[in-house]
């Protein structure tokens, strides 16, 4: 794995609560890439399968994606009826 591919998977990881063990494993990973260069293969598989799992939960936002269908419609106005032109 490389640089970028490890900081993209932390920033879309990011966005997701996570459990103090979840959270120490990336730190984890983390100082171990600075370390090494590297990960171990075991890392890489836990550390993509992880991503996977969290992906296709909701992530934990600080707004709602379909608070735009939530809202109250604006009021509108009616339409006077036209006159006929003769």
């Amino acid at each position: 794995m490389n640089k970028a591919r490890l900081e993209w998977v932390m920033s879309g990881l990011k966005q997701y609560a996570l459990t103090t063990a979840e959270d120490q494993f990336l730190k984890t990973v983390l100082g171990d890439f600075d370390k090494n260069h590297a990960l171990t293969e075991r890392q890489e598989d836990r550390l993509e399968t992880f991503y996977k799992e969290k992906s296709q939960s909701i992530p934990n936002k600080k707004y709602d994606r379909f608070s735009v269908m939530k809202s109250t419609p604006k009021k509108v106005k009616p339409q006077r009826p036209r006159a006929k032109a003769i």
